[in-house]
């Protein structure tokens, strides 16, 4: 068995351990609401925007899973790209700083990144990576869910935070057992 398979069973079995907190829609109340909105089984279409400029093109897709866990105390997700490079986030909300601290861990990283969030006025969660520190800045935009479905962006700033441009966006719908994902 190949390591990506390996890890996509992990990741899968995980998931499926902590259905059952679901249920308790622990984070479907208050702050936690903000990224419990989230918590589902999500077929996700991709698109990068090319670094010369000439427009945006497809990617593979992947399958989100968003799950509540610890009877509401967070809210991890993993993603499951096709073709491989699987992560996960474990996303917390410190009340006092009315924050979202988070964690990211995936394959391609050397160690953990350290991910801050605040929800906009617009209803919209904006992500700023901490550490590591990234060149160009980056940061990512969850959208307000609507009846089918959620938008995300994440933006590059090259002018130190003063402007942001899109280079990578994706659409997630509700994952339909049919799609294939990658992941047997």
């Amino acid at each position: 068995m190949n390591m990506s398979r390996v890890i996509a069973s992990v990741f899968l079995g995980l998931a499926a351990a902590t259905a059952p907190a679901m249920a308790e829609n622990s984070c479907m109340e208050g702050p936690m609401a903000q990224f419990g909105r989230y918590v589902g089984d999500w077929k996700i279409e991709d698109e990068s925007f090319a670094r010369n400029g000439s427009g945006w093109s497809p990617g593979k897709g992947a399958r989100w899973i968003f799950e509540c866990i610890g009877d509401g105390t967070a809210v991890q997700d993993f993603w499951m790209p096709n073709g491989g490079g699987y992560g996960t986030n474990l996303r917390t909300y410190n009340p006092d700083t009315d924050a979202w601290e988070i964690v990211w861990a995936a394959q391609s990283l050397n160690g953990l990144m350290h991910i801050t969030a605040k929800q906009a006025d617009d209803g919209s969660i904006v992500m700023e990576i901490l550490k590591p520190e990234q060149d160009p800045p980056r940061r990512i935009i969850f959208f307000t869910p609507d009846e089918s479905g959620w938008s995300w962006v994440q933006q590059w700033s090259f002018d130190s935070g003063e402007t942001w441009v899109d280079v990578y966006r994706i659409r997630a719908t509700p994952f339909d057992s049919e799609v294939t994902t990658g992941v047997d």
